[in-house]
């Protein structure tokens, strides 16, 4: 986060050194250099005007059945995390092939619990047509802490999806066992913390399953913060009299971590070894992708007033990081944005990934576009992203494909950190709208959230963002979860008479058997569409894996369809499929078996 102009800030200790510019790492620019231009209130970018969509949304999150309220903790204090989460997400955790919802929940602190039931995460089993149930209880999950983001996957190979959840102290690995959570966190050592014990727990914020050395067993990579306890909370200010929410630059980053993932049965830190410590990093998103198609992982980090990085995968057990000479690091003026979310996916014919980047308020939308291995352009300007994100504090992007046109949009949750700024900044509020940018099919986008309905007019304090079919119509709907508030599921209502789908269900070898890593090719028409089975991105949350939607626009089959297995790095080819089906892809001996589901 930014530090807002005119907030002041004093270490309430003895004796203390305030970091207060706006980078504080060891390689951060001279900030003396002239302004961006993108700050510029007379920035004047073109924006395509006229463009209607017939996209619809409708929420339903009561009707669904969804009774939550995020807890932020908040009593007066106003301590950095309150300000920060929650995320969430959708997983199959009965494996009955419906999406179902997971929420992250903060707590009261100690020393501020009130009376009445202590809040828990909840888990919404999906029952078909739209509908949930509260499952919490009787899987296992009523208990309370201070929870950030989570991550789903199979971790232990047995066939059903496993949950992460991080959070301002110790985090939670949840073993599914047959419907029931259980608490193996310590047993298996994946708490986030400092493997040494140096330091009280860590604050950690995004996190991902990725097979780093692909042996099929899914590693964990877990993304830190900063060095925040209530016993270290600075006063900040913004009128010199009250106290506001606390930026970055106060406290010190802590490092991420990696754990290796040793047959299902413990992790091993390897952050050092893998060359992954970095305790400059502050932290908050975090994408999985391959950029140099050597079928290794890579991952994307996205640093809050610190440089971004990027993580080469060497393909031996360690990584590189080369965000500076990618071009990804600061943006186009030298300086360290502050970077929120992250989603990567490939735009466009050339079939290179590119990486967007949610920013704080009067910093644009970052997207980093590959124009050749291993180098980046910030084209966010050409893209037509720049002008209509400038004043938004945007914390989730997710790159989903909502018309089902065979091109991807942009969605992004936006709400500001601090209650109090429109006092002092009046073009900023604290509630903001979300955004839905339509791609034109060449990578250019226009914001048509005003059009869709849903709570797209409705300005909210957004935080994390995933998407799934719920409904299993052909079409991907939209959770929003909200800072202090009831999250947003909104059922994508949109006429879908001109416009096709297929859906690919993957089934990989164990341990990895629901194939993460692996990455489709479907080849339509002059469509030619790449996903990567992926978990993380977006802010705290994780989109459905269960089935890869790809749109079709007017076309009512796929030509053929690829598959590169990250097993043995093998690609099975499939012929034509029908629009407005589902098939599965089993991988089987040498190859892979092709079945439609329905």
């Amino acid at each position: 986060m930014r530090r807002i102009p005119g907030m002041h800030s004093v270490r309430m200790s003895a004796v203390a050194t305030v970091c207060v510019a706006a980078a504080c790492g060891g390689d951060a620019p001279d900030v003396n250099q002239r302004e961006p231009a993108y700050t510029a209130a007379a920035y004047t970018a073109d924006n395509e005007r006229g463009v209607v969509t017939s996209l619809r949304f409708t929420d339903i999150t009561r009707s669904a059945g969804i009774r939550f309220t995020h807890e932020t903790g908040a009593s007066g204090e106003k301590w950095m995390p309150e300000t920060m989460g929650s995320g969430g997400g959708f997983l199959d955790y009965d494996d009955d092939g419906l999406p179902d919802l997971f929420l992250v929940n903060g707590s009261r602190w100690p020393g501020h619990e009130v009376n009445g039931p202590a809040s828990t995460p909840k888990l919404y089993r999906n029952l078909g047509g739209g509908q949930f149930e509260d499952v919490t209880s009787n899987a296992g999950l009523s208990f309370s802490i201070y929870g950030m983001g989570s991550a789903f996957a199979d971790y232990d190979g047995d066939g059903d999806v496993d949950i992460y959840i991080t959070a301002v102290g110790t985090n939670k690995l949840l073993r599914n066992d047959d419907g029931v959570f259980v608490d193996v966190t310590a047993e298996l050592g994946v708490t986030g913390n400092d493997p040494g014990g140096n330091g009280p727990p860590a604050w950690s914020t995004a996190a991902v399953w990725v097979d780093v050395d692909r042996d099929g067993w899914l590693d964990l990579f877990v993304c830190n913060y900063v060095q925040w306890t209530p016993a270290t909370d600075l006063f900040t200010t913004l009128d010199g009299k009250n106290k506001s929410y606390a930026t970055p630059q106060q406290y010190r980053g802590e490092s991420c971590r990696l754990y290796g993932n040793k047959g299902g049965r413990r992790f091993d830190d390897m952050t050092e070894a893998a060359g992954v410590f970095n305790p400059a990093g502050k932290s908050l998103g975090l994408a999985v992708t391959d950029i140099n198609h050597d079928g290794w992982p890579d991952i994307v980090v996205a640093n809050d007033t610190e440089r971004n990085f990027l993580y080469l995968n060497d393909g031996d057990g360690t990584f590189t990081d080369i965000a500076l000479r990618a071009g990804i690091g600061f943006d186009e003026f030298g300086r360290a944005r502050a970077g929120m979310g992250v989603d990567v996916a490939v735009l466009g014919a050339a079939q290179e990934p590119s990486i967007v980047i949610g920013n704080f308020s009067r910093e644009p939308l970052s997207l980093y576009k590959q124009i050749e291995t291993g180098l980046f352009q910030d084209v966010a300007g050409n893209a037509r992203l720049t002008r209509a994100s400038m004043l938004m504090l945007t914390f989730a992007v997710m790159f989903v494909d909502l018309d089902m046109d065979g091109h991807l949009d942009l969605v992004t949750g936006n709400g500001h950190i601090e209650p109090g700024i429109n006092a002092v900044q009046r073009d900023i509020t604290f509630a903001q709208p979300p955004q839905l940018f339509l791609n034109n099919g060449s990578a250019q986008f226009t914001e048509v959230g005003d059009q869709v309905g849903g709570s797209f007019n409705e300005p909210v304090v957004a935080r994390g963002l995933a998407h799934a079919d719920i409904d299993l119509d052909g079409d991907l709907d939209l959770l929003i979860t909200v800072n202090g508030g009831s999250p947003k599921l909104l059922r994508n209502d949109s006429p879908v008479a001109d416009r096709n789908w297929v859906g690919i269900t993957l089934r990989g070898r164990a341990p990895n058997r629901k194939a993460i890593g692996a990455v489709l090719t479907l080849y339509a028409g002059q469509l030619v569409q790449r996903h990567m089975i992926r978990t993380g991105s977006s802010y705290l949350s994780q989109s459905d894996l269960t089935t890869a939607l790809f749109g079709l626009g007017e076309l009512d089959s796929a030509d053929s369809l690829a598959v590169w297995w990250p097993s043995d790095g093998k690609r099975t080819v499939f012929g034509e499929m029908e629009a407005g089906r589902r098939y599965l892809v089993r991988e089987e001996g040498d190859g892979a078996k092709l079945e439609v589901l329905r």
